[in-house]
């Protein structure tokens, strides 16, 4: 059997962290409730039917933490119980925070989202040395000098996830910019590199300065750092194999971020009661940038077509979060993280104030994130096949990777 029995046996006696007011009942976008014993409760069972190895939940009502909790294991070897408190790695949710960032540097007028990037550079961008191979061919086309920062954030850019993935290993633009939706780790990197070439600082300095160490994120950084080990998460495979260590570098606003729920509960109340922007700023960043109708954000098979899941919620991204613009619950924005024995989701609705965050050590963790939102948050909307949480989806992908 998978899952071991002392993982049956922590979750079991999993007690919710709550903080601010202790409560006895978790209010759903729709107005009904389920207890935290009954949420504990079926968070224990869903996890374990779906052999996540360990995880951590939050849900946010009304812009303030009322029920957390961890499951499961941080470690199995030596067996150490997964914490609120555990460092994870969060994968992608990092751009969500970076670009919730850049928009502080926007509204302080230190930032210009809408100037081209080769614009922003003091020299061509393939004469900097991280980018002398993978950016000789992109400074050659001619569209390279219309794209902006808020393409590139937006996922509009033409650039591909990573230069890695293509065949020449080089970057290169895939359509006229601005105009198709496709996700770009490497778009990202390249703002992170703008912002760090103006300002003289490493990414995981600044995010420091700016956000982790002011929200008292004593869990969180862009890279690993000695005080993490007491309470650090490995990661596991589909099997809950150890896959590998939590120790990310360098750091990269594409995805190196490690947190808890603890940590980032913080920032998404911070963000939702007005802390980091100014309303004029938010509706920026979550205004659409272009509208998306694709089947999935990232296709099984070439010219997949347009999708019903995105029609339903009229899809859209805006400046590093994607967006649902139209639900019965009002818009809401989210963020996923994908990554080796790592998967997340974070979505918040913003009339109600409510978020869930879901952070995993586990290939498995996206097998419960619907149960685990429909009956804890009460999410009928997120948009299940396009985000590739169903399980044909997911069966999908493993075998073509």
């Amino acid at each position: 059997m998978r899952f071991p029995a002392l993982l049956l046996l922590l979750a079991a006696f999993a007690v919710p962290t709550i903080t601010g007011q202790t409560i006895d009942n978790i209010q759903r976008l729709d107005g009904s409730t389920i207890s935290a014993a009954d949420a504990t409760a079926f968070a224990q069972k869903t996890l374990a039917a779906e052999h996540v190895t360990g995880a951590q939940l939050a849900v946010i009502r009304k812009g303030r933490v009322v029920w957390s909790s961890a499951f499961g294991l941080r470690s199995r070897e030596p067996e150490l119980p997964m914490q609120t408190s555990t460092n994870t790695w969060a994968a992608s949710i990092t751009k969500s925070v970076f670009a919730t960032y850049v928009m502080q540097l926007v509204e302080r007028g230190e930032f210009d989202l809408d100037k081209p990037v080769a614009q922003q550079l003091e020299k061509p961008l393939d004469t900097y040395d991280p980018y002398k191979e993978s950016a000789s061919e992109l400074v050659k086309d001619p569209n390279w000098p219309l794209v902006t920062p808020r393409m590139l954030l937006s996922h509009s850019s033409g650039l591909a996830n990573f230069a890695f993935i293509e065949a020449d290993k080089k970057m290169r633009l895939h359509f006229k910019p601005g105009t198709q939706f496709l996700y770009s780790g490497e778009g990202v990197n390249l703002v992170q590199f703008v912002i760090e070439q103006k300002m003289r600082k490493p990414l995981d300095q600044i995010l420091q300065e700016a956000l982790f160490g002011p929200l008292g994120m004593t869990q969180t950084g862009l890279i690993y750092r000695k005080e993490f080990a007491a309470n650090v998460a490995d990661r596991y495979d589909l099997n809950e194999k150890f896959r590998s260590q939590t120790k990310r570098f360098p750091a990269r606003g594409a995805g190196s971020m490690s947190t808890s729920v603890d940590d980032l509960a913080k920032f998404a109340v911070a963000l939702l009661n007005g802390k980091l922007l100014k309303k004029a700023t938010e509706k920026e960043m979550l205004q659409p940038v272009l509208h998306i109708d694709s089947l999935h954000e990232f296709a099984l098979r070439a010219n997949e077509g347009p999708g019903q899941d995105a029609k339903d919620v009229s899809l859209a991204y805006g400046i590093g979060w994607g967006l649902l613009t139209h639900t019965r619950f009002g818009p809401a924005f989210f963020k996923e993280g994908h990554g080796d024995g790592a998967q997340n989701y974070i979505i918040c609705f913003t009339g109600s104030r409510s978020c869930m965050i879901l952070l995993t050590n586990s290939d498995n963790g996206e097998l419960a994130f619907r149960p685990l939102l429909e009956t804890l948050l009460g999410d009928t909307v997120t948009p299940w096949e396009w985000e590739g949480y169903t399980p044909e989806y997911i069966e999908a992908s493993r075998k073509a990777n």
